[in-house]
């Protein structure tokens, strides 16, 4: 069944009003700016990390909590929304700040984990036998030490009903330096599987870097998959998807999932209508192995799982 997602709301060009968002400054890495050709004002990359105007715009529709992440707080630095699995909030620190990002007014601070909130959320996972997989989110929990991450994930493999341990990061393609002998070492001790899921969302964040990164992920066992999110100016072309699934895999990296934006307050103006995005995934089936083809996807509060755009 099609999900109902209203047409682009800033295609209405609604009465808007400035807001502010003074916390969430510009931040990119070195790698990043390398890849960015600043003689092009419609660089695909420049667009998802540097601010724009627009961000200071109250849109309808768009909000601070776009994803109903503060109705799934269990405790501190938990977010349990689905059956079977819960995210850990391990940090509101990232290596770069996407404008896009849904967690861009997330209350971080009101989430910290201390040693007796760790405890505390360890013991909420280790309460509900059904906890299969864990996800280490943020932020990026990749820019926290070996030693901090160690900590938890030792915990975490204590847990006897845990099977799995996921990490959200964008680090491999943004400070791919950080994916070193020790890091690889303690995701190889895991005694479940592991996953990375990295968020790409345009070929040309990809290169040798990043290679070298996701290589030395895989021998330590890793499974790598690729979220991206669907956005106006840097993705919203079949060719380029296109040619994302193929570097991506390329890299070995499966293509997860293509998200439809998420409409937090401040990022209307990358928003694509999602009758858009079923005809970006249709020219892909058309044109690639379906393995190559992520489903395409949104979140809504309250569901029991990301609902298919189809």
């Amino acid at each position: 069944m099609a999900a109902i997602i209203p047409d682009n709301p800033s295609s209405s060009q609604p009465a808007a009003r400035p807001r502010q968002d003074a916390d969430f400054v510009e931040l990119t890495t070195p790698l990043v700016e390398s890849q960015i050709d600043s003689a092009d004002p419609d660089d695909p990359v420049a667009r998802q990390f540097r601010v724009d105007p627009r961000e200071a715009l109250e849109v309808p529709g768009f909000d601070a909590d776009p994803v109903g992440d503060l109705a799934a707080n269990a405790v501190p630095g938990v977010l349990h929304k689905y059956r079977g699995r819960a995210l850990l909030v391990l940090t509101g620190a990232c290596a770069v700040h996407c404008r896009y990002c849904f967690r861009r007014h997330f209350p971080y601070g009101d989430q910290r984990l201390d040693e007796d909130a760790l405890e505390q959320a360890l013991d909420y996972l280790a309460a509900d036998p059904e906890m299969t997989e864990v996800i280490l989110s943020g932020g990026d929990p990749l820019v926290l030490s070996s030693r901090r991450l160690a900590t938890v994930i030792e915990r975490l493999a204590a847990l006897p009903h845990l099977r799995r341990l996921r990490i959200h990061s964008r680090i491999p393609t943004v400070s791919p330096e950080r994916i070193d002998e020790s890091l690889c070492q303690m995701l190889a001790g895991f005694p479940g599987q592991v996953v990375l899921v990295a968020h790409v969302n345009h070929p040309g964040e990809l290169g040798p870097q990043s290679a070298a990164a996701f290589g030395r992920l895989r021998e330590a066992g890793v499974t790598l998959l690729n979220q991206a999110v669907l956005l106006e100016g840097v993705n919203n072309d079949s060719d380029v998807l296109a040619e994302l699934s193929e570097a991506l895999f390329a890299q070995g990296v499966l293509p997860y999932y293509l998200h439809q934006l998420d409409p937090v307050a401040g990022a209307a103006h990358f928003a694509v209508d999602a009758e858009v995005g079923r005809e970006r995934i249709e020219a892909l089936r058309a044109r690639l192995p379906g393995y190559l083809v992520p489903r395409f996807v949104v979140e809504q509060a309250g569901e029991p799982s990301k609902t298919p755009i189809s």
